[in-house]
């Protein structure tokens, strides 16, 4: 288990420089999200890789930019374009390999979209079979906005895909679906792989850790229960802190609770 802070905190700065930026300040374990096309070449990862090699870090998962037309791509009702898109998302789990990550995440569709529930699942089996080519796992992210927001729907999907459900856990995105996190946590707690993790308060959904109310230590209990071995990570939207140094002020909290 360890902590760390996703590159997708500094947006819009370039990946690379969120990445170096992260590694000066001493982060060792990083999530790094790709933010265009070019980022998807085995050249970038190598520059990434140089990057990490240099500060001694670990980047154990990555975030594909696409999400925001999985709801067209992925699981629109039209099965060519799927298919076609299928090999585009192979070079994001061929990047993520190369970069010595095993996490791939999606976040699916937006509840707008038309697809039968169960045709997502078989479609999301599709992927899922594709990142283990590369010793990938492809994880779904509770997204408010998405069908993936509520655990009904989550509950049918791992009963549908059985091994190959795997969950990336986002307190922020629960929070603002109305569910409690920990009650969430809990529920899924034998799924979960990778946890993001934010505060909140009544004024805010996403804060620095320290900076809200959020009950972390009931969090980490629940986790430690099953022997969570995955990552604790820092995701947070740039609006969300002032300084770099907030940022990392608040790792270091993160870090401490769970120490205590």
């Amino acid at each position: 288990m360890s902590y760390g802070i996703s590159t997708s905190c500094l947006y819009p700065m370039n990946t690379e420089e969120a990445l170096d930026l992260l590694g000066r300040n001493g982060i060792k374990t990083c999530e790094v999200f790709l933010n265009s096309i070019s980022e998807t070449t085995a050249e970038f990862a190598k520059l990434l890789n140089s990057i990490k090699e240099e500060y001694g870090m670990k980047i154990t998962a990555v975030h594909p930019f696409s999400s925001f037309s999985e709801t067209f791509m992925l699981f629109g009702e039209y099965e060519r374009r799927y298919l076609d898109v299928i090999d585009f998302y192979k070079r994001f789990f061929e990047v993520t390999a190369l970069l010595g990550a095993d996490i791939s995440i999606i976040h699916g569709m937006r509840t707008v979209g038309k697809l039968p529930h169960e045709k997502y699942f078989e479609r999301f089996a599709g992927l899922a079979e594709s990142g283990r080519e590369f010793n990938v796992r492809v994880a779904q992210e509770n997204v408010n906005g998405h069908f993936s927001a509520t655990p009904d729907f989550l509950e049918k999907m791992k009963n549908y895909l059985k091994d190959d459900f795997k969950l990336v856990f986002d307190v922020k995105q629960a929070v603002r679906s109305g569910f409690n996190p920990v009650e969430f946590a809990e529920k899924f707690k034998n799924d979960i792989i990778r946890i993001h993790i934010s505060d909140h308060n009544p004024q805010s959904d996403c804060l620095p850790p320290g900076r809200g109310c959020f009950d972390f230590k009931t969090l980490f209990s629940v986790m430690n229960s099953v022997r969570y071995g995955g990552d604790y990570i820092i995701e947070l939207y740039r609006e969300g802190f002032g300084t770099v140094d907030e940022l990392i002020e608040s790792f270091e909290h993160l870090k401490s609770i769970n120490n205590t």
